[in-house]
């Protein structure tokens, strides 16, 4: 079993709306629906997305997806945003290029990256 599999069965426990998809060159993308958001977003929650490298957990998560169609508040886009393509993502969705600062692969692992992304939308902006 991976470290990667081992990572998400802890995972799913805490987060059971969550799906593991592996993909090509051995990659997979971690999915949440019903992401909650502060106010100053046009939304209540969104789905999330981000792919999980194939070094992982040596090399950490890097940016992350949501469903297409969140702005802020005021319809305005969020800083670090645009379209970008990855394998598994709808190419529609809004790509956040959002990076944790720093990534330790001895005790850092998905709900890390989750933190990092819950951080992140916690400041509408």
């Amino acid at each position: 079993m991976s470290i990667l599999t081992r990572h998400f069965e802890d995972f799913i426990k805490k987060y059971p709306n969550s799906t593991l998809e592996p993909q090509a060159g051995g990659t997979a993308v971690v999915g949440l629906s019903g992401v909650r958001l502060p106010a100053g977003w046009n939304r209540a929650e969104v789905g999330v997305k981000f792919v999980v490298p194939g070094g992982y957990p040596q090399a950490a998560p890097d940016c992350f997806w949501t469903e297409p169609a969140l702005a802020l508040a005021h319809g305005g886009a969020p800083q670090n945003t645009g379209q970008a393509s990855a394998p598994g993502i709808p190419p529609e969705w809004l790509w956040f290029s959002w990076h944790p600062s720093t990534w330790q692969p001895n005790s850092d692992n998905l709900f890390t990256y989750l933190n990092v992304i819950r951080r992140r939308l916690g400041e509408a902006r």
